[in-house]
C-alpha cells in the first residue's frame, strides 16, 4: 500500500507529531504543551566548542 504525500510541507511537532498550518502555531503549541521539555533542555544546553573543533582566527 502506498500512502499519498499530503500536507508534507506543513510543520509538525517532533514530540507529539501533531501537524499545524504554520510555524507560529507550532511554536505556540510547543511553548504551552511541551513547556517542561523545552525549559529542561534550555537549562542544560552548553554553548561551547565540541572536542576536536578548530578555531580559525
Amino acid at each position: 500500500m502506498v500512502l499519498p504525500l499530503v500536507d508534507e510541507a506543513d510543520p509538525k511537532c517532533y514530540l507529539c507529531h501533531e501537524k499545524f498550518k504554520n510555524i507560529e502555531e507550532m511554536q505556540k503549541h510547543q511553548k504551552s504543551a511541551h513547556k517542561e521539555f523545552f525549559e529542561f533542555h534550555e537549562k542544560t544546553q552548553k554553548r561551547e566548542p565540541a572536542p576536536g573543533d578548530v578555531t580559525v582566527f
